[in-house]
């Protein structure tokens, strides 16, 4: 059964828990007894351990069914397909120096995932790589991959870097006194051309490496986290339990959908107690399953995680899912999206708060009564900005005067609607326009808009400003005042891969506005472009261009950099600011995920050495883009040059 629930309608895979077992003839009672033990899955042997194909008589096996398995008929489709994963046999070395070793090896391999994917297995345990090379035992896999079906295979890696490497060799494998499996699993994944289908079942050892090196693997695709009985230790009670670097881990792993393995022989005499079920009356002692103390433990680590906030349930269908940015200047908007927009209390609050700001600002207390602001809010949409600047005007007791000016027609009957409904009249003119083209009757004493974007000026917010700059009085004040963009490289094999989908090289030339999860952030962020509003246009213009120098961490160890993640952070008005940067970001604001930069070849990026990157924002007479490109530790090609591929139609 589950582990528990995190929240109503909890479906992450994270919920169920498998067991390791040994390898049985009868499949029917092996599945029954895990199944009524508590488990939701077995990890399970299909083959016989001591079939070896050169071992078997050619002309036997032409004329009989194969010898290493049983019948499809002892389960049931549905059982094999939900119960069941499969372990490819240990005892493979497909890169083994003994000829008879690996072409048996080579044989096997085959047999076992076509038998696998007979049976609808959702997924198979691959086993480890041996040795100082994994070249054919990758070669092998790619083959089998091509015509897979959609059966996922894990490879088993142990969660392991010793503290003291710094440079990787070769491989990193662990006859190589190298212990950075993280190595072991790129090199394989490359050569398999990140292949979708191929994932990761990490081995978790009674020792862990540090944090930041075990950040790496939440940017892989983790599928399960095997962890055996020896990794835990005794509780006052006699009962096993996990130490706190451990639980940590395991509630990581949980947060990113990755399944617990119990692995290994019970090592905790837990006394029984007469409350327990009777599991199996065949079994010898016959009260429980012999591993349910440590399913217990899982369960119990599961279930003392905190609620998903409501925040994050609304976006836990967003995850790691690709969507282009908007073009708010070049089409317009439908209902629904600004309806979405609207329930972002947070972010209005902020602007009523930096409006409320200015109009102390500008009008003294003594002055209240008699003096009367102009404010034009561009952009208005369907008039949460403008619903913002009178409370803010009510809150202060300042008198104040509203232009809503906003191009979409559609939006504009909402507008209109609310004035009336709100009774707005004497307060706030509609202007049907574009913000760039009207001309205004009188100038403002503050200009409010909402034109950011995820990656700050990424929606045009600095041509659309600068257009409406010149209706602004001198010494007016334009909210926000300022924003920043900035970027971090992530580890996304997720993201990457969806895009690497595609086959095309438009797809690794756009930028996308994704909520990240499955990623890993491998070094701190840094600032890229800022503009200032109101800005002097007579000294400057909207290109840019930032040369950016990253350090990962050298306990981190090797990594590899599948893009960047953007984000931006804004003042508003003096103190009061909002943004998604992950340091500064506004708690419980959901108006933009963050941007992602892929990189068309994912750069491999090792201790010490540092990773180059240039940004440019371009602008043309129709169109803004940005060009990106890496050049150290090596040189790419340069992504999306001239536009050619992802631009923002002016």
């Amino acid at each position: 059964m589950p582990l528990g629930e995190r929240y109503a309608g909890d479906k992450s895979e994270s919920r169920y828990c498998g067991v390791e077992t040994e390898f049985k003839d009868d499949m029917p009672n092996l599945l029954s007894f895990n199944i009524h033990g508590g488990f939701d899955f077995v990890l399970a042997t299909l083959m016989d351990p001591t079939y070896k194909p050169s071992l078997v008589d050619n002309a036997t096996s032409r004329s009989h069914a194969l010898p290493f398995a049983g019948s499809d008929l002892v389960l049931s489709p549905s059982q094999w397909s939900s119960h069941v994963v499969g372990k490819i046999s240990s005892w493979l070395d497909l890169d083994s120096e003994d000829e008879t070793l690996r072409k048996d090896s080579e044989v096997a391999l085959k047999q076992e995932i076509a038998w696998a994917s007979h049976l609808s297995l959702q997924a198979c345990l691959l086993p480890t790589p041996k040795g100082t090379s994994c070249a054919n035992y990758a070669k092998c896999l790619n083959q089998i991959l091509q015509n897979l079906g959609n059966m996922q295979l894990w490879l088993r890696i142990p969660l392991e870097k010793s503290e003291d490497d710094t440079k990787p060799s070769n491989l990193g494998l662990m006859g190589n006194g190298q212990t950075d499996s993280w190595e072991l699993w790129n090199s394989f994944r490359l050569l398999c051309e990140h292949h979708s289908q191929l994932s990761v079942a990490l081995d978790i050892m009674s020792s862990l490496p540090s944090a930041s090196s075990v950040t790496r693997w939440f940017g892989e695709p983790v599928r399960a986290a095997i962890i055996n009985t020896n990794s835990f230790l005794t509780n006052a009670r006699g009962y096993p339990c996990l130490s706190k670097r451990h639980q940590r881990l395991a509630t990581a792993f949980f947060d990113h959908s990755v399944q617990v393995v119990i692995s290994g022989r019970p090592v905790h005499n837990v006394p029984l107690t007469a409350s327990e079920p009777n599991v199996d009356k065949n079994v010898e002692g016959g009260w429980r399953h012999p591993l349910k103390s440590y399913l217990d433990y899982v369960a119990y680590l599961y279930q003392k995680m905190d609620p998903l906030p409501e925040q994050e349930r609304f976006e836990f269908g967003y995850r790691d899912y690709l969507q282009s940015p908007l073009q708010p200047l070049m089409d317009n908007l439908e209902a629904q999206t600004y309806e979405i927009f609207e329930k972002d209390t947070v972010k209005y609050s902020q602007y009523q708060r930096a409006v409320a700001k200015a109009l102390v600002d500008r009008v003294p207390d003594e002055n209240a009564s008699s003096v009367t602001t102009l404010l034009m809010v561009v952009g208005a949409g369907r008039g949460p900005l403008v619903r913002a600047s009178l409370q803010a005007a009510e809150e202060t007791g300042r008198k104040l005067k509203v232009y809503a000016v906003e191009k979409n027609p559609n939006a504009v009957v909402t507008l209109h609607s609310l004035v009336k409904l709100e009774g707005w009249e004497e307060k706030v003119t509609i202007i049907s326009s574009d913000m760039r083209n009207w001309d205004a009757p009188e100038k403002a004493d503050i200009l409010v808009s909402e034109l950011l974007g995820s990656f700050g000026d990424n929606e045009l917010s600095p041509e659309c400003l600068d257009g409406a700059q010149r209706f602004l009085k001198e010494d007016g004040i334009s909210i926000p005042s300022s924003y920043t963009s900035f970027i971090q490289p992530v580890t996304a094999c997720k993201l990457y891969n969806d895009i690497k989908s595609h086959k095309d090289l438009v797809h690794f030339e756009t930028a996308y506005v994704v909520k990240l999860h499955r990623i890993a952030r491998l070094a701190d962020t840094q600032a890229v472009f800022t503009f200032v509003h109101p800005e002097d246009l007579t000294k400057t213009n909207n290109q840019r261009y930032k040369k950016l120098c990253f350090d990962i961490s050298s306990d981190t160890g090797s990594t590899l950099i599948h893009g960047f993640a953007g984000y931006f952070d804004a003042t508003l008005y003096k103190d009061v600011h909002l943004g998604i940067e992950p340091a500064t970001a506004t708690p419980n604001m959901f108006s933009w995920f963050p941007i992602f930069f892929p990189l068309r070849t994912p750069v491999y990026v090792q201790p010490g050495i540092p990773l180059q990157v240039h940004f440019w924002r371009c602008c043309g007479p129709t169109k803004v883009w940005y060009e990106w490109g890496v050049d150290s530790p090596s040189a790419l090609p340069m992504h999306n040059t001239n536009g050619r591929s992802y631009w923002v139609g002016l």
